[in-house]
């Protein structure tokens, strides 16, 4: 058995707690408020995409079905941008955590990653995941496939952004989770170009509360996860106040960013209920 194929099974083994936990954020969130299920705006041609399981037969274009022996859908623009693309860091960096009491920001990521997936398929919408296969997922049945998917393309990755995702339809949206501490002009250059298909999207920073609050005290050595160089701070807390200050100054550049595309910018720590940034991604979501 190859070594990737352990790793995916290694993976797999913990995803169904995962599912279970993301379905009980997203319970906690729906209760209160409506549904997201709307009816289709205009009915311009966009394509044909295969049948998925939850679409209902009716959907089925038979004329175009019977050109092959699969079955197709007959997709307007307006329900192709009811596809919502996801994706999260899986980069070494996202493996942190600053104690037991508090998930790594991978763990918080695929949390918020599935808990929004099963919203969304609840409302009748479909997610796939950005640069990964094609195919998006559709229906309550929909999520454990997502789950499998994000299984598969599992932590150790080497993109702390999303890598180009041709397949992605035009008027589609993608929701991004990660820490978002790759340079500035390497965070605007991943956004230009999913806005210029067009694609509108939502960038979700997820970091521990010691990246945010540096709360050491003293001589540490600061070792990084990503071949970075190790770093030894002498007195941790005369460099704390400049600390906050460059990381004020980053966040603030990548909500920039973000507001020139035509994006959102959220900001959320893995201290907090996961259900408070489930919520404002919901909001956030909703149609205008």
């Amino acid at each position: 058995m190859t070594a990737p194929l352990h790793r995916a099974e290694a993976l797999s083994a913990r995803l169904p707690p995962l599912v279970v936990a993301a379905e009980r954020v997203a319970a906690t969130v729906l209760q209160g408020v409506h549904g997201r299920r709307r009816a289709g705006q205009g009915d311009a041609f966009w394509q044909f995409r295969p049948f998925l399981p939850g679409d209902p037969a009716a959907r089925v274009d038979w004329r175009q079905s019977a050109k092959s022996d699969r079955l197709f859908v007959r997709e307007t623009e307006w329900e192709a941008a009811q596809t919502v693309a996801l994706w999260r860091d899986a980069s070494a960096s996202m493996e942190w955590r600053s104690g037991p009491a508090v998930p790594t920001k991978r763990e918080r990521a695929e949390l918020l990653l599935l808990a929004l997936a099963s919203l969304l398929l609840r409302g009748g919408e479909r997610v796939r995941l950005l640069g990964g296969p094609g195919r998006a997922h559709a229906g309550r049945a929909g999520l454990a496939a997502l789950a499998e998917a994000v299984a598969l393309r599992g932590a150790g990755a080497a993109e702390s952004l999303p890598p180009p995702d041709p397949g992605l339809p035009r008027h589609a949206r993608a929701v991004l989770f990660g820490d978002f501490l790759s340079p500035l002009p390497e965070i605007q250059a991943m956004v230009a170009a999913l806005a210029a298909r067009p694609v509108r999207g939502h960038l979700v920073q997820v970091l521990d509360a010691a990246e945010e609050t540096l709360p050491y005290l003293g001589r540490v050595r600061f070792e990084g996860l990503e071949a970075e160089e190790p770093a030894l701070v002498p007195r941790v807390e005369g460099v704390r106040e400049m600390y906050a200050e460059r990381l004020r100054q980053h966040r603030a550049g990548v909500a920039a960013i973000a507001a020139a595309a035509g994006w959102r910018f959220l900001a959320h720590r893995t201290d907090h209920p996961p259900e408070q940034a489930l919520l404002a991604l919901w909001v956030a979501l909703a149609p205008d």
